[in-house]
């Protein structure tokens, strides 16, 4: 078994959980997935902050407030940005996703990126909870393991 595939452990963590409000039923679907997988791996319900922010592109800036006023050991970032009838959606999600990878390597707090890029609505469906899992929960085993890393380096 490779060091990868034991199951991450929560116990002691805390984690910054910084949500987008826009597409927010599908979003609430991603946070959920994210806090049961947290907690299914042993972190304390008072130690998981839910934080919501008005859209993805506000992310990143309420991430980095988190990192430097609550001091995390990881920041799981959720949201859903769906196609419309422009490419906007993509500048969205790409300056979104930019933005978060910015704030985890200026702050040194893993910060995970669970925003959902999707052409249609039928792809969030999938991958907020239908056949292709829940993106959140999956994002969360990765900020378990990050922050385990971060710990285990003494990363502060």
């Amino acid at each position: 078994m490779s060091p990868d595939a034991a199951a991450p452990d929560a116990a002691g963590l805390r984690f910054a959980l910084v949500a987008s409000r826009f597409n927010e039923d599908w979003v609430r679907r991603l946070v959920d997935g994210a806090a049961r997988v947290l907690a299914a791996h042993g972190a304390d319900p008072s130690d998981l902050e839910p934080v919501w922010v008005p859209g993805a592109l506000e992310l990143p800036l309420a991430c980095r407030w988190v990192a430097e006023t609550r001091r995390p050991d990881a920041i799981v970032a959720l949201g859903v940005v769906i196609r419309g009838g422009t490419e906007h959606f993509r500048i969205v999600a790409d300056v979104s996703a930019s933005g978060l990878a910015r704030v985890s390597l200026d702050t040194g707090v893993p910060v995970m990126n669970a925003v959902l890029a999707a052409h249609d609505e039928a792809q969030v469906e999938e991958r907020a909870g239908g056949r292709m899992g829940n993106k959140g929960a999956e994002v969360a085993l990765a900020a378990i393991r990050m922050a385990r890393l971060r710990r285990e380096l003494g990363a502060r």
